[in-house]
């Protein structure tokens, strides 16, 4: 299956002229071959949201006349695509990725860990770890940026089966070694293909920093993009790759399996909260 990752800029608060660029650059990815097609972090509404009163006036509802436009798209091209979004909740809004497919097929995954920047200050957490969509006989995770730079959330997708992590992200300036490194570790980390897809541009003084980048099943770039200019990201991904998770480097000599290796055992001090440490241990801060 080919994929497709659109680095761009995106237009703040502006929900219809960004679902029209959605529109074009679908359209061209689709010509060019691509069943799935990733977008940026909230790229349907822009991220630099001082205020919830501010964010809750762009917020989208999940179905909505957004994701319908989409998913109309969608079922005349037969592709899929993921975007992102500010979505309305009771109270307050998340931050939000949508698989959207053409047969009607609506994954939403809200953003489970929040750094102290844009709409992600006053956004509300996600409770739901594993989303996973399907497109073809894929199985497709959704994390969303800060996700991606704990290791626990794409561990959590690869256990549950995910093939390929879709990772749609607002990577600022600052931030230039995670697009420099992210991807390949979870993708080889993890045994899966990961597509981390950052936007370019400004957006109220805050420079984003592209670096979208397509990884395999063993960390290998197989398309990237660089710090400033849109661009589609085109890359081909193996079913039987994303599902072979031992690695024979040298038959009878070098073998690895990153699933069946692991010591889960040993790991207590990974469900402890921040700040508790396990009998007998010391606690780094």
């Amino acid at each position: 299956m080919k994929i497709a990752g659109v680095q761009t800029d995106v237009l703040f608060g502006d929900v219809s002229g960004n679902l029209d660029r959605v529109d074009s650059k679908t359209r061209e990815a689709r010509r060019n071959g691509a069943e799935l097609v990733i977008f940026p972090e909230c790229s349907l509404t822009g991220y630099c949201y001082e205020s919830l009163e501010e964010a809750e006036e762009i917020a989208q509802t999940v179905p909505g006349p957004a994701t319908e436009t989409l998913a109309s798209l969608c079922r005349e091209l037969g592709c899929s695509v993921i975007v992102g979004l500010i979505e309305r909740a009771p109270q307050g809004v998340w931050n939000t990725a949508v698989l959207i497919g053409p047969d009607g097929q609506i994954v939403s995954y809200r953003k489970t860990h929040l750094p102290f920047i844009g709409v992600d200050k006053v956004a509300n957490y996600g409770d739901e770890l594993v989303k996973i969509g399907t497109v073809g006989d894929f199985r497709v995770g959704l994390n969303i940026c800060y996700d991606a730079t704990l290791p626990e959330p794409p561990r959590c997708l690869a256990l549950a089966g995910a093939d390929l992590i879709a990772l749609p992200t607002n990577w600022p300036q600052g931030a230039e070694c995670l697009p420099a490194h992210v991807a390949n570790i979870r993708a080889m980390e993890n045994g899966v293909y990961f597509a981390a897809v950052n936007r370019v541009g400004v957006e109220r003084g805050c420079p984003f920093i592209g670096g979208s980048r397509i990884c395999n099943p063993y960390g290998k770039t197989l398309a990237s993009a660089d710090e400033t200019e849109e661009t589609i990201l085109y890359a081909d991904i193996d079913l039987d790759l994303a599902r072979r998770k031992t690695a024979s480097r040298e038959p009878g000599v070098i073998s690895l399996h990153r699933k069946a290796d692991r010591r889960p055992e040993l790991y207590d001090a990974l469900t402890l909260p921040h700040g508790m440490t396990p009998p007998g241990r010391t606690a780094n801060n």
